[in-house]
C-alpha cells in the first residue's frame, strides 16, 4: 500500500497550506483572538469509505503542534452518514485555517476510496483486482494512489520509473512488440517487469513469444479477452483496460483476467460530503 508517512507528503501539505493561507488568513486573523480555543468534529454527511485521516495530524502539526487530533476510524473503514469521523481541539485560529484544506483532502480521498470499493465489489465473484492508472491530478498522485488502496484496489505503476509498459505508440515507433521487448530487456534491470499493451489475439501471441511478464488486453471485446486469457493460460499476468465502468466491470472480470485498470476510480470520483462542525 502507498504510504503517507514520507517527506514528500509533508512537503505537499506545506505547499497546499501556503497556497491557501499565503501571508495570513485575513478573516480569522481579524476576528479570532490568538488565545481562543475550540473543539470541532469532522462529520460524515453520506455513506462511504474513509481515506486521508493521517493527514489531519500532518496538517495541524504544521499550523500548531499542540492541537489535539483524535480519529474514530481507520482509513479503509466504512462510515455512515451522520457519524463522527474525527475531532480536533486547541487553538481556534489554527483549526479554522486548516479547516478547508483538511476537508479537501478527506473529501477527495474518501470519494476515490469509495468509488474504488464499488468497482472492486462489482467484480465479485471473479478474481480480478481493480487498479488505478497514471491519469491522476498533478501533484496529487500519491494521495490518489493511497486512496485506491484504502478502497481495496491496487495502485498499479506509481510512475514511469517503476515498471516498463510498452504501449501502442512505442510499438509503432519500433515496428513490433518483439523488437520493443528485446530492446527494453537488454537495458533494464533483471528485476524489472515488462508489460505490453495488446489489441488483438495476434499481438497477444507475439507478446508471449517475446517473453513479457504482463499482458494488457486493451479495449478488447469480452469474448476476445476470454480467448486471450485461455491462450495465456496463467503463463503471465493479465490485465484488462479501456472504457471500464461500473456497468461493464463484472462482465470484464468474467473473462478471467487478473487485473482491471481504470482511470474512472480517480477521474470520476468527485467528493464525499462531510463537514467540520465547531
Amino acid at each position: 500500500m502507498v504510504s503517507l508517512a514520507s517527506p514528500t507528503v509533508k512537503e505537499l501539505v506545506k505547499n497546499a497550506l501556503a497556497e491557501d493561507i499565503g501571508p495570513g488568513d485575513l478573516t480569522t486573523d481579524s476576528l479570532i483572538s490568538p488565545e481562543k480555543t475550540i473543539t470541532a468534529s469532522y462529520n460524515s454527511r453520506e455513506d462511504g469509505i474513509i481515506a486521508g485521516l493521517p493527514l489531519l495530524k500532518i496538517i495541524f502539526s504544521e499550523l500548531e503542534p499542540e492541537i489535539n487530533v483524535v480519529t474514530y476510524f481507520d482509513d479503509g473503514d466504512k462510515v455512515l452518514s451522520g457519524q463522527k469521523i474525527a475531532q480536533v481541539s486547541g487553538n481556534a485560529g489554527a483549526i479554522l485555517k486548516g479547516e478547508r484544506l483538511s476537508l479537501n483532502f478527506l473529501q477527495r480521498m474518501s470519494a476515490i476510496a469509495t468509488l474504488t470499493n464499488k468497482f472492486q465489489e462489482a467484480t465479485s465473484p471473479y478474481k480480478a483486482r481493480i487498479c488505478a492508472t497514471r491519469k491522476t491530478c498533478p501533484n496529487f498522485r500519491i494521495f490518489e494512489k493511497y486512496s485506491v488502496c484504502a478502497g481495496g484496489g491496487s495502485p498499479h505503476r506509481y510512475g514511469l520509473y517503476d515498471g516498463v509498459m510498452i504501449k501502442d505508440n512505442h510499438i509503432s515507433a519500433l515496428g513490433s512488440i518483439k523488437q520493443a521487448v528485446a530492446i527494453a530487456r537488454a537495458k533494464i534491470p533483471h528485476t524489472a517487469a515488462i508489460e505490453v499493451e495488446t489489441e488483438s489475439i495476434d499481438q497477444v501471441k507475439e507478446a508471449l513469444e517475446a517473453g513479457v511478464d504482463i499482458i494488457m488486453l486493451d479495449n478488447m471485446p469480452v469474448e476476445t479477452m476470454k480467448e486471450a486469457v485461455n491462450l495465456i493460460n496463467g503463463r503471465v499476468i493479465t490485465e484488462a483496460s479501456g472504457t471500464v465502468s461500473l456497468d461493464n466491470v463484472n462482465k470484464i472480470a468474467s473473462s478471467g483476467v487478473d487485473y482491471i485498470s481504470t482511470s474512472a476510480i480517480t477521474a470520476k470520483a468527485g467528493i464525499m460530503d462531510m463537514g467540520l462542525d465547531v
